[in-house]
């Protein structure tokens, strides 16, 4: 059983979130502050058993920033669950919570109390009420043709539940910033204990294993220093105590019960430098998949043992500590699950690995309320284009998903020198200012565009390109390049297109860059184009020349920064040129104009 939909109204940074969760393994994005922790806290609210009651009775900052307590409104977190059908357990939780064939719902509410909505009306004016007023309750079913969106404050809708259900039903959030290793050594935490719970190990194992430390026991408190440590310690406790309060003391390894021997097991591990050591020993990032894993094996032998009517476990930044490689090892074990994982994160190795399918973004739209999608729920998108962006977000780890206004260029080029001019020439750090240039490698701009919509990714995109529109390694041999697209086609409310007079090389290669552009091809070895460009030649070829000479040199200039850029290669042309940039140079006017877009309000 998993959890298919998420509907949450009026809790926090969320006035509206309805979104389908169609895969095991869902990725939640989004920018700092834009209510990923929310999302979770909300699904916890409705779903969690040990999520306390205390926190299930709302303060006023859960309300969204619009809402006015004193009128009577609420929040509401809806779940729709499916996968359950032919599952005796889990159909035996859900069985009064169905709406339609493995389809169920299950819904939180913070709300007026019923007495207080009776008596809105007649002996109670809107306008009056405070937090006291307000109950939780925890609901479920309810007549299929009301959606969850459609439940407003005083929709009497759903049944109650009985709150113990939920106890077969597990969650387990595991936080970004959590204490790995105090949580593995106490037993009502650590997920070892509940693993080797979850094992039934069988009382003649029991036995043998008490056997064995009573023994153990044994022999230490033969030891003569250890004896006579035992004995110094039985005196003096006896002595000050007291004879109506003294115990006999002794020393061994843990008293001989098989629960002492549970709260006693230590994880020992090894490597090739050392043996039999604790986790301690680790950094914190081997020990969060330590973790994990041992979590892991617990859901797994539930399922085996079929004692869970479902599980889920909430990771938030699973990154966090994790080197890259291990990112990715960790969220490709975690896609091979057959329980749902609902995470949080900001690392694109992570997002690499997953499905479009699988990613909830949350954008900071500049209002009170951040916007909640699912980007498998754009319309727009056709199949082929959903897979070439996967493809390019699994090769490039782009930042697309996450950044909070993008430029969409051509390649490298442009990716490594625009930022380096801008702040040359403007003084703009174009991260600082939320903007990143993002390189799709070609100029099939439409599939990236149907991103940047309402109900996907409501942010400004402002694509960059050559005027031609011809790729940069396009081969023209049998004279089939591909058609041109129409880029005035892609524009909306969020995309705006910016094209240049001709090809970006040539676009910067004015006099005010002149300088920078000779350097750079002075380090890359093309002597005659850095002559060509110094400022002395300059001078001397266009000086006593006829406006009409002056511009077929500049054509020529133009061409010859273009031709060693193709020569030595786009992407290390404009890492060189990137370095060597300096104040005073200027920027193509297309370029201009789509920071003046993107910047503005």
């Amino acid at each position: 059983m998993q959890i298919s939909r998420v509907v949450i109204k009026n809790f926090r940074s969320f006035d509206l979130v309805d979104v389908p969760v169609t895969k095991l393994v869902t990725c939640i994005i989004g920018e700092n502050n834009t209510g990923k922790s929310n999302f979770f806290h909300a699904l916890r609210l409705c779903i969690d058993n040990n999520f306390p009651s205390s926190y299930r009775a709302l303060i006023r900052d859960d309300f969204h920033s619009g809402i006015d307590i004193s009128h009577p409104s609420q929040v509401l977190v809806g779940l729709e669950l499916k996968g359950f059908k032919g599952k005796l357990n889990e159909e035996a939780l859900v069985h009064g919570w169905q709406v339609a064939d493995d389809r169920a719902r299950l819904f939180y509410r913070f709300r007026p109390k019923q007495k207080v909505r009776e008596a809105l009306g007649s002996t109670r004016a809107a306008g009056t009420l405070s937090l006291e007023d307000y109950a939780w309750e925890i609901l479920a079913g309810g007549d299929p043709s009301v959606d969850l969106t459609q439940i407003e404050w005083d929709t009497e809708v759903g049944s109650s539940i009985r709150f113990s259900d939920l106890q077969a039903f597990l969650v387990v959030p595991l936080p970004a910033l959590r204490d790995v290793e105090n949580e593995l050594r106490q037993p009502r935490l650590s997920p070892l204990a509940k693993l080797i719970e979850a094992s039934d190990i069988a009382i003649p194992e029991q036995k043998l294993l008490v056997d064995i430390l009573t023994e153990a026991n044994d022999k230490i408190a033969a030891s003569p220093t250890v004896g006579a440590i035992a004995t110094a310690t039985d005196t003096a406790f006896k002595k000050i105590s007291g004879p109506a309060f003294s115990m006999d003391v002794s020393l061994g390894l843990a008293d001989a019960s098989f629960q002492s021997i549970v709260r006693s097991l230590r994880i020992l591990m090894s490597n090739a430098g050392m043996k039999r050591f604790e986790p301690a020993r680790n950094g914190l990032g081997l020990n969060n998949i330590l973790y994990i894993s041992i979590l892991i094996e617990y859901f797994h032998k539930r399922l085996a043992q079929q004692k869970s009517a479902g599980q889920l476990i909430l990771v938030e930044e699973p990154e966090a500590h994790l080197h890259p490689q291990l990112q990715l090892s960790l969220i490709s074990a975690l896609n091979e699950l057959p329980f749902q994982t609902l995470l949080t994160t900001h690392s694109t190795h992570v997002t690499s690995q997953a499905s479009l399918a699988s990613v909830i973004a949350l954008t900071n739209t500049g209002r009170a309320a951040s916007a909640a999608a699912a980007i498998s729920s754009n319309e727009e998108l056709t199949d082929e284009e959903i897979k070439d962006l996967e493809r390019y977000l699994d090769a490039t780890k782009s930042n697309l998903l996450f950044a909070r206004k993008v430029m969409l260029v051509e390649g490298p080029t442009e990716l490594f020198l625009i930022p380096a001019m801008v702040k040359a020439a403007l003084g703009i750090d174009l991260e600082r200012e939320g903007i990143s240039i993002v390189a799709i490698y070609g100029v099939h701009f439409r599939s990236y565009s149907k991103l940047f919509r309402a109900g996907c990714l409501p942010k400004k995109c402002a694509i960059v390109a050559d005027a031609d529109l011809t790729p940069s390694d396009a081969i023209d041999d049998s004279g089939e390049l591909p058609e041109k697209p129409e880029l005035s086609e892609l524009e909306g409310p969020f995309v705006k297109v910016f094209l240049g007079a001709t090809t970006f090389e040539r676009e910067i290669t004015s006099s005010a860059n002149f300088d920078f552009l000779a350097t750079t091809a002075t380090d890359l070895g093309a002597v005659r184009i850095a002559a060509a460009l110094s400022e002395a030649s300059i001078a001397d070829i266009l000086g006593d020349q006829t406006e009409e000479q002056k511009a077929a040199v500049l054509t020529g200039l133009k061409d010859s920064v273009l031709s060693t850029a193709k020569r030595f290669g786009k992407a290390r042309f404009a890492q060189v040129a990137a370095r060597n940039v300096t104040e005073g140079c200027e920027l193509p006017s297309y370029i201009v104009d789509a920071l003046d877009w993107l910047r503005a309000p």
